[in-house]
């Protein structure tokens, strides 16, 4: 535990002169009683000093003066207690939360600019994803991911939403399509950019590699799924799966084919949705052949979202004044139940 303003525990220094004040105060009262028995008084001392008979005026005290019994003890109890609040404790807790993470990885290759999709795959894309974002629950946080030729993160996993949608406004179409990359750059999103590969191990068994189990994660991948990359996607995509991340696919596209105007040349391009279901499958994700609003919220509404502890610095001054007041009251009734006075 510690204090915000440990100079207010200063006061803590009064209790003991309280403490002594209320024993001369007692002692007072004894030699008051003596003197009305002295005078003739000593029914009516003796009735209000009577040690039997349980009544609501007695008044009991220790022999010699000492500290009375429950209402005082509870009294100062309760003044040390409000001192401490004074001081504003804090102290580093577990904060228990539900988190889950969703990687939208964004294909802007040369033929998203296809208009197949009104108005371009790309565009379309750009909306879906940021309608993910708009409804995707706070407790889920979201990277962006854009892959052509190559792939790059373009924004680690966050919950700041601003961030994510500046993210998705960054996305520019050129080169070829890898969704191989796009899947491996997810990975190294979601592990936090350790995830170390090699084709060799890729061609291999990958029973082999170990990347870690990351089963609250999510892979959505916007595409036409024109691969052109020898880097091989479903050999990624069950590397993804035995990690325990989930891949999404949304197709972009006419399957039937279009055509798109590339540097003057005019080149053909079809969404490849085969590609796109196996991808999904060997993960256990699901293939949606457009950015609907319907299928964007079956995609975040399947996400395993699982409990995290977090240390958290909480401050316990109202926890503390809350008690230092229940024994306030607690000592101010029982003083006054058993003696008809506060103290």
């Amino acid at each position: 535990m510690t204090l915000g303003w440990p100079w207010a525990l200063l006061g803590l220094i009064a209790l003991p002169a309280l403490a002594a004040a209320y024993r001369r105060m007692l002692r007072r009262r004894a030699g008051h009683r003596a003197e009305l028995a002295a005078l003739g008084f000593l029914p009516v001392a003796t009735a209000l000093t009577a040690s039997s008979g349980g009544g609501p005026r007695r008044s009991r005290s220790r022999p010699g003066g000492g500290l009375p019994r429950l209402g005082p003890a509870l009294l100062l109890a309760a003044l040390a207690v409000l001192t401490l609040a004074a001081a504003r404790p804090h102290a580093t807790v577990a904060e228990l939360r539900r988190e889950g993470t969703v990687v939208l990885a964004v294909d802007t290759s040369t033929s998203m600019t296809a208009a197949d999709l009104a108005p371009t795959r790309i565009e379309a894309a750009r909306a879906a994803a940021k309608a993910f974002v708009a409804q995707a629950p706070g407790s889920i946080r979201i990277g962006v991911v854009s892959f052509g030729g190559g792939a790059v993160v373009l924004q680690a996993p966050t919950t700041v939403r601003e961030d994510v949608v500046a993210a998705v406004d960054r996305l520019v179409p050129q080169g070829g399509t890898s969704i191989g990359q796009g899947i491996f750059a997810a990975l190294q999103s979601i592990t936090g950019g350790t995830l170390r590969l090699t084709e060799e191990q890729l061609g291999g068994d990958l029973d082999e590699v170990d990347i870690g189990y990351y089963g609250s994660s999510v892979l959505v991948m916007f595409t036409d799924g024109e691969d052109t990359s020898r880097l091989d996607p479903l050999r990624l995509a069950e590397l993804a799966g035995t990690a325990g991340v989930r891949i999404h696919t949304v197709g972009l596209g006419d399957p039937q084919g279009t055509t798109v105007t590339v540097d003057g040349f005019t080149v053909a391009t079809r969404l490849d949705e085969q590609l796109l279901r196996d991808v999904s499958e060997t993960t256990g994700g699901s293939y949606f052949a457009a950015p609907d609003e319907a299928a964007l919220a079956a995609v975040y509404g399947g996400i395993d979202l699982q409990w995290t502890a977090e240390p958290a610095r909480t401050e316990l001054t109202a926890l503390v004044a809350v008690l230092g007041l229940v024994l306030l009251v607690a000592g101010a009734g029982t003083g006054i139940v058993r003696t008809g006075r506060v103290i």
